[in-house]
């Protein structure tokens, strides 16, 4: 049973989980004598519960619990509760428990006899990286307000520090780039931040023109690239320059590339080494400079072999690939995205968002975003646009990610997810059978067992 102790308002929430009643109170008793607000608790399981009811800023946890262990709750946390930092207190301090403690997502760790100096200096400073993340969301919201089209890479992940520096490495030169990844991970603002970084290095009064190959019909998407000549078709009543010429010494980014038609795929082979294009109807080729970033979501490999796709070209787009990463693969970054779409869309429409609430975060971290980074800004457009300040609640977000309360597939605990669907199943019988007798005999269970539930559930 848990113990709740009402706290001053700007006090950090703290949960201690231990199943020695000795040790969770005298942990208890000293960090709320330090000006915590703290919630005490004997399990894991009553420690997710709460967890998931209410928003805390460290938990002090040991590993050796009965029924899910310390290191079972410290994932389950994250899930939860992903800002909660999560304090492992250990009997047994080896380097193997240690490198798995922070493996598996431990903040820190304490060795018991538990010191409570050594206590109050690890909580002190895990509220201290709490206040850094906050303010580096705040510096990165107000960087934003700089930029001028909202166009950067956001991320700290490890995936794309690796995007980041190739991309720094390959600004500065003229080589093609292929950026491979789904829908929506974001493959025209890498390429716009390629086109900055390299400007940035050798200014020039180039150009940044994107053009997505799957949207334009192909007897207009030669035209559109490398230009026209006045009467040289239906319609052409003057002179038109295709984007490699608008583009000057800047870069043409072509989205969907592996949409593109196969005689078009000819010419952009000569534009990338010849550096020349031949607008449509003219008998003179023009000199162009523009680099060329390409993307698509097909394997483009592939589709070479299968012909569909000329080999050459893959090869000459092909000189430097990088892989953007799926967002499901690159959760830690969540934090970031969300402070920075959110605090862009919040300034668009004029209202002072803050941020999510704890019950709309845990939502945004359990879905999987198969539309990626564009699904996740179009949800929070939708918040900011449907919820009122400061903060954005689940159910200003969408139905898909926020399905309604008692879906039992929403959550991945059992127990959990079992409680939902006895409460809808004990719903659905009551609601065709009123007579809460027969009620019994349909679901087999004695007429006290579904009182007793009715009750547990709160059914009408």
């Amino acid at each position: 049973m848990s113990v709740r102790v009402t706290p001053p308002p700007a006090a950090a929430a703290i949960l201690v989980v231990d199943d020695e009643p000795i040790i969770r109170d005298t942990l208890g008793e000293f960090l709320q004598g330090e000006g915590y607000a703290v919630t005490r608790c004997g399990t894991g399981e009553e420690a997710v519960e709460l967890a998931a009811a209410h928003k805390f800023d460290v938990a002090v946890c040991d590993v050796n619990l009965p029924g899910i262990d310390g290191m079972d709750v410290m994932e389950r946390l994250a899930a939860v509760s992903p800002e909660t930092f999560v304090l492992l207190v250990t009997a047994y301090a080896t380097v193997e428990t240690a490198v798995q403690a922070f493996q598996r997502g431990a903040s820190d760790y304490l060795i018991k006899p538990v010191l409570l100096d050594d206590l109050s200096g690890k909580v002190q400073r895990l509220l201290h990286q709490r206040d850094l993340r906050r303010e580096n969301q705040w510096l990165r919201r107000e960087l934003s307000r700089e930029v001028e089209h909202n166009d950067f890479v956001v991320g700290t992940s490890p995936a794309m520090k690796q995007v980041l520096a190739l991309a720094r490495r390959v600004a500065p030169t003229p080589s093609t780039l292929l950026v491979l990844g789904e829908s929506g991970t974001g493959k025209d603002v890498l390429a716009r931040t390629v086109h900055q970084l390299g400007q940035a290095a050798k200014p020039t009064d180039g150009r940044y023109v994107a053009v997505n190959c799957a949207a334009i019909p192909g007897d207009l998407l030669e035209s559109q690239l490398f230009g026209h000549r006045k009467g040289s078709f239906t319609g052409a009543d003057r002179e038109a320059v295709g984007v490699f010429a608008h583009a000057g010494a800047g870069t043409v980014f072509l989205d969907e590339i592996g949409d593109l038609p196969l005689p078009t795929q000819a010419k952009l082979l000569r534009a990338i080494e010849q550096k020349e294009v031949l607008p449509v109807g003219a008998n003179e080729p023009i000199k162009v400079r523009a680099r060329i970033i390409a993307a698509t979501n097909k394997d483009l490999e592939a589709e070479a072999k299968a012909g569909r796709f000329r080999q050459d070209l893959f090869f000459r787009l092909n000189v430097v690939s990088v892989t953007l990463p799926p967002l499901r693969d690159r959760r830690e970054d969540l934090p970031e995205l969300i402070s920075f779409l959110l605090g862009k869309h919040a300034r668009a429409a004029g209202k002072p968002f803050t941020g999510l609430s704890h019950e709309a975060l845990q939502l945004v971290y359990g879905y999987p975003w198969p539309g990626n980074v564009r699904e996740l800004d179009n949800a929070l457009q939708r918040a900011v646009i449907l919820g009122e300040p400061p903060l954005v609640h689940p159910h200003d977000l969408p139905p898909a990610v926020s399905p309604p309360p008692d879906d039992p597939f929403a959550i991945d605990d059992l127990r959990l997810a079992l409680a939902r669907f006895e409460k809808l199943h004990i719903a659905r019988i009551l609601g065709q059978t009123p007579d809460r007798r027969e009620a019994a005999k349909r679901l087999n269970i004695g007429l006290s067992s579904l009182y007793r539930l009715i009750a547990q559930y709160g059914i009408g």
